[in-house]
């Protein structure tokens, strides 16, 4: 008897689920969840765009809380409405709007590509985004868009990894779209951290330091051999100092060399051989 009971208490979980799903196909739906409280049954719906869903004074949610009541019997049902505060991390929502846009004629490809950046740009770890069906051509295709980090098997993957999928009506066929994004993760010593803040802070830190090491060992490096260079350049300098004292001290100690007499030219030697007989020539004459 209980096991029917919890068996039908789920089955309409599901039911109401797919209702809320039908009712709101623009709002950007993510999920429901079914609080049964003393007062009634609680149901919240995690929404991208929560004006879509409550209406203008609520008349949205007025007519699902009738609507609830009437097909699934429940009583006094309350409609809570939360927003998500990333819906890029919202593997649902991702879900949802990968397959609006095929439906609207975008390029598979350039939507995957977009859409993966867009969820690591977000703050995730890791993500994968699977296409499958007729995306171009007459037979079936699967197309995988996957970064960083992602778990496939185990029970991290019902804890950690949220998934999500839709159908995209095209006019060749349906294509699936699922979407599987990891944005806490497990740390060595056990705790869960979340990604979006405190992986990228502890990575920095982490950086950080390591080029500080670096830094300290390669200045410890550098400075021997700035000395070796400092040294050499002043080995050289008093080298060249020493050489140019000696020379000057060479050029102080050298004599004067007396200059050579000038050797008489055939000229003079004419003209005074000239004079001479001319002295001969008077002296016979007298």
């Amino acid at each position: 008897m209980m096991k029917d009971y919890f068996v039908k208490q789920s089955i309409k979980s599901v039911e109401i689920e797919e209702f809320i799903r039908q009712a709101f196909p623009l709002g950007d739906y993510s999920k429901t969840e079914i609080q049964r409280t003393p007062l009634g049954i609680k149901v919240i719906i995690h929404t991208n765009k929560p004006g879509r869903i409550i209406g203008r004074a609520g008349k949205n949610i007025n007519e699902m809380t009738e609507a609830l009541k009437n097909r699934f019997n429940l009583e006094n049902p309350q409609l809570d409405v939360k927003s998500i505060d990333n819906p890029n991390l919202d593997a649902k929502i991702v879900a949802k709007q990968i397959s609006s846009a095929l439906e609207k004629g975008y390029n598979y490809k350039k939507i995957g590509n977009l859409t993966v950046k867009r969820v690591m740009g977000s703050g995730a770890i890791g993500v994968q985004i699977i296409i499958s069906g007729k995306l171009g051509g007459g037979k079936g295709l699967t197309s995988k868009f996957t970064e960083g980090y992602i778990k496939y098997a185990g029970h991290p993957v019902e804890e950690l990894v949220d998934e999500g999928f839709e159908e995209a009506n095209t006019r060749p066929g349906k294509i699936g779209v699922r979407v599987r994004i990891l944005k806490e993760f497990i740390d060595i010593s056990g705790e869960k951290r979340n990604y979006v803040e405190k992986a990228h802070e502890t990575l920095r830190k982490e950086l950080d330091e390591a080029a500080k090491k670096i830094e300290e060992t390669e200045g410890k490096k550098a400075a021997p051999k700035e000395a070796k260079k400092t040294k050499k350049e002043t080995k050289e300098k008093a080298k060249t100092a020493k050489t140019v004292q000696k020379k000057e001290t060479k050029k102080a100690e050298k004599p004067k060399e007396a200059k050579p007499a000038k050797k008489e030219t055939k000229d003079d030697d004419k003209k005074t051989a000239a004079k001479k007989e001319e002295k001969a020539a008077d002296s016979k004459k007298k």
